[in-house]
């Protein structure tokens, strides 16, 4: 028996022993965290079981509380999650985008503070880069920290971050060289939430939910030492973290949910047929959304396989401009899945409330307005297509 194979019986049998019943149900992923919420106790069970496996983060140096396994190791473990059903144990900023970039750029002292925690899923992280005038154009933001002694001092407002009102910590952007050009005076720095100079609000989106906040630095603190990728640096650290969570968002395009979370409960294909019916063949009945659902499937199947190759390239090497495509592409794809949805669905596709609609159809209608903000978040789609223009076709800036 090769290695591979006793590590898929190994896996096999660990998984069996271990996955709670309730885990093996589609559901809510937890999202850890130093006051974490399950909606369920099996939940809690999984996330320890898996975190202290380190399976949550499964590629990861096992040496900052990762798996250590291999790019073959992982694909098999995946493959005998989705066997038996298994939800992912853990949500997380921290997993998708700090992490890759901590692996990167931080010291070593960094790592083993910071990454053990997020394996464990005992810190929520957000993310603070947009400003209310510092989105597409972000090397603009103009929030502030000035070293005083052992901190900085911050000051300034982050909008658009994502759960702010409920994360432990924010990796921010902030600018420390006021005098330096504005690429050059930015640094990435760790900011604990749970401070008196720190305030969230909540911004309501027209789908019913809130996962959007402003935040507010007021004399917020921060350690010199919780400094990332050296002083005037940020910049860099932050356009490989960009990518990282482009490569995220991108991957909506084929989990099929409006906040890449969930899928619905039945496919493009199986909404057709509901609502514009069957032919004789056992097909859907109108023949240009028939075709149209087709041309879909089969760019989500090519999409699928590009997105594995990007998936490796944003792990090594430099820089790449992949992660832009592949975020506008996903994102414009996941549009058009709900835009096909609502087509087959007619006016049911559009209810809010009411007896008339079933949960699933209120789902579709919320999830389909929630794939605008994917392509708006981790900069927009006309943003990812100045980058294609610049980075790929060699097109001058102006």
């Amino acid at each position: 028996m090769s290695d591979l194979q006793t590590f898929r019986k190994e896996t096999r049998s660990w998984l069996e022993a271990n996955c709670p019943p309730e885990m093996r149900k589609p559901g809510d992923v937890a999202w850890g965290g130093r006051n974490a919420q399950f909606s369920h106790p099996d939940q809690e069970i999984w996330l320890q079981r898996m975190g202290e496996k380190g399976w949550t983060c499964p590629t990861w140096p096992s040496e900052y509380g990762g798996g250590g396994l291999s790019k073959e190791e992982n694909k098999i473990l995946q493959e005998e999650m989705g066997a038996i059903g298994a939800r992912s144990p853990l949500g997380s900023f921290g997993i998708w985008m700090l992490g890759p970039a901590l692996l990167e750029f931080a010291t070593e002292e960094q790592k083993k503070e910071h990454l053990p925690q997020i394996v464990r899923g005992e810190v929520w992280w957000c993310q603070g880069y947009s400003e209310p005038g510092s989105g597409s154009d972000l090397a603009s933001l103009s929030t502030k920290a000035v070293e005083d002694g052992d901190h900085y001092v911050i000051n300034g407002q982050k909008i658009w971050t994502s759960y702010a009102d409920k994360a432990d910590k924010i990796f921010c952007l902030v600018r420390t060289g006021p005098q330096e050009p504005k690429h050059d005076g930015i640094s990435f720095i760790l900011i604990d939430m749970d401070q008196p100079g720190v305030t969230t609000r909540p911004i309501t989106l027209i789908s019913g939910k809130s996962p959007f906040c402003e935040t507010f630095f007021d004399d917020a603190k921060a350690p010199v030492k919780d400094l990332v990728g050296g002083l005037n640096k940020g910049w860099t650290v932050a356009k490989r973290l960009l990518e990282h969570e482009r490569t995220m968002i991108s991957a909506m395009g084929l989990s099929g949910g409006g906040d890449g979370s969930k899928k619905t409960k039945s496919g493009l294909a199986e909404i057709g047929k509901k609502y514009a019916g069957i032919n004789s063949d056992q097909k859907i009945s109108d023949f240009a959304l028939r075709r149209k659902v087709a041309m879909h499937d089969l760019n989500s199947r090519a999409f699928g396989l590009t997105m594995q190759r990007v998936g490796e390239e944003t792990k090594v090497g430099a820089p790449s401009p992949a992660a832009a495509m592949a975020k506008y592409y996903g994102t414009e794809h996941n549009k058009l899945r709900y835009e096909l949805m609502l087509e087959a669905m007619g006016t049911q596709g559009i209810g809010w409330e009411g007896e008339g609609f079933s949960m699933e159809e209120l789902q579709i209608t919320r999830d389909w307005l929630r794939t605008k903000a994917n392509s708006i978040e981790g900069g927009t789609s006309e943003v990812q297509l100045n980058v294609i223009s610049k980075r790929v076709l060699g097109l001058p800036d102006k």
